[in-house]
């Protein structure tokens, strides 16, 4: 796989990206420790959009400190970057989106495609 340079058009969004971000999780970490019981009302509203907050199995004090942490910064970050290096053009293929599987395996989109809709 060959090294390909980023433009400074990428390099700017994910600056901008980053920096965004970055307040999103200062400012949501600050209401957490400021506001304990109204931030754990407003992410239990947020999984109830969801499956997490109305499965019994998962309970608030296993998933919602995570909120604003700096793991889920890195994958926030992770995420928003990867989707700038999808490009699609209307009349031209989807992108090849990586994903990954309950396994940690990795595969592709079109790896989960069927022969009918090739």
């Amino acid at each position: 796989m060959t090294f390909q340079p980023l433009s400074p058009q990428v390099i700017i969004q994910k600056t901008l990206i980053l920096l965004y971000e970055l307040l999103c999780v200062v400012v949501g970490k600050m209401l957490m420790i400021l506001f304990p019981e109204m931030m754990k009302r407003y992410i239990l509203k947020q999984g109830q959009k969801g499956s997490i907050g109305t499965n019994p199995n998962f309970s608030y004090e296993n998933w919602g400190p995570t909120f604003f942490s700096l793991k889920y910064l890195l994958f926030v970050l992770k995420v928003k970057w990867k989707r700038l290096e999808d490009e699609a053009f209307l009349g031209h293929n989807a992108p090849n989106t990586p994903v990954a599987d309950f396994r940690d395996e990795m595969h592709h989109i079109l790896d989960f495609m069927q022969e009918a809709f090739c």
